[in-house]
């Protein structure tokens, strides 16, 4: 980031922040998992950082949520990292689904049974009894471990209150683990599998958090700031690719030509992009759009990506 563009994002997000913050009337936060209806609807923030290790962060950046299906970015890549791409394509597919990322319905419609992809749930938590492991405790430290080390904060942990209220009204998650463990998906027991699960999308970061992680896939897997190379390059883009068609949901082609950056949302609000090559980007804003992205996340991104030239297309 040049000083000339970082004075020009300082000087111009008080504004965007504003005006975009006014969009959270028209959105809902989650109440699916009654915790996360405790979130402040009116928040949103940003966190911008660059190779360099400049950043430039503006509104309620500081504010602590949960990743939910952002951490399905990187339980895929640590997945392929454990086991490689012909293992876990055998359980999951690569295509966008059409349906909600909490439907079942195609998994027993469409041959050979499979979820569609790894960032719908049942796709995620096929990909979780992929994590490498001897027991449930050794599963979720891995992953807690690959979450800090990319978010170079290793003071990283579990909202336990969001943990908790997730497997306590986990039902249609429970009813799709068990239809993929009859189908053969599933590997280990399906609870065992559920708080892996559970754990890492329970893990609780700020958007400085998820600029740093974006900032890592933005450098094909290298962090620009230690010099340290983390994951392959390969399965960094494999995971920007189902981010850019994925990633928002059925919202995923809307983003694209409006923003045009990978991406991964989350319910409670929370928005991880990059520019690839330069920029790591995280965003909060709890209030929901109709398509369960944070809709002034969203509307704050179009701004950005518009007026900085950001789009890849």
């Amino acid at each position: 980031m040049s000083a000339a563009e970082l004075d020009r994002i300082e000087a111009l997000l008080p504004n965007w922040l504003e005006e975009k913050r006014r969009k959270c009337q028209y959105g809902k936060v989650a109440s699916y998992i009654p915790e996360l209806s405790k979130s402040p609807a009116e928040a949103l923030g940003i966190h911008i950082t660059d190779a360099q290790g400049r950043s430039v962060a503006g509104g309620d950046s500081r504010l602590p949520f949960t990743l939910q299906s952002i951490s399905k970015v990187f339980t895929l890549i640590l997945a392929l990292m454990d086991n490689g791409e012909e293992v876990v394509f055998d359980k999951v597919g690569m295509e966008p689904t059409g349906d909600n990322f909490n439907s079942m319905l195609k998994l027993e419609l469409v041959q050979p049974g499979i979820p569609f992809n790894p960032l719908i749930n049942a796709g995620a938590i096929a990909i979780s009894s992929l994590i490498a492991g001897s027991s449930t405790t050794e599963k979720s430290a891995r992953v807690l471990d690959f979450l800090r080390l990319l978010a170079g904060n290793p003071s990283l942990h579990y909202d336990m209150d969001i943990y908790r209220s997730e497997s306590d009204t986990a039902n249609l998650n429970r009813s799709m683990a068990y239809f993929l463990k009859d189908n053969g998906v599933l590997k280990g027991r399906v609870e065992d599998v559920l708080d892996v699960y559970f754990r890492h999308c329970s893990v609780q970061v700020t958007c400085a958090d998820l600029a740093q992680m974006a900032l890592v896939l933005a450098h094909d897997g290298n962090n620009p700031i230690t010099g340290e190379s983390l994951i392959p390059r390969r399965y960094v883009q494999i995971a920007k690719t189902f981010m850019v068609t994925c990633g928002m949901y059925n919202a995923s082609g809307e983003f694209a030509i409006q923003v045009g950056l990978p991406a991964k949302s989350g319910v409670s609000g929370g928005i991880l992009t990059m520019v690839p090559g330069k920029y790591g980007i995280g965003v909060v804003g709890p209030a929901l759009g109709r398509k369960g992205n944070s809709i002034a996340g969203v509307a704050l991104l179009e701004a950005l990506s518009q007026e900085l030239d950001w789009s890849l297309f």
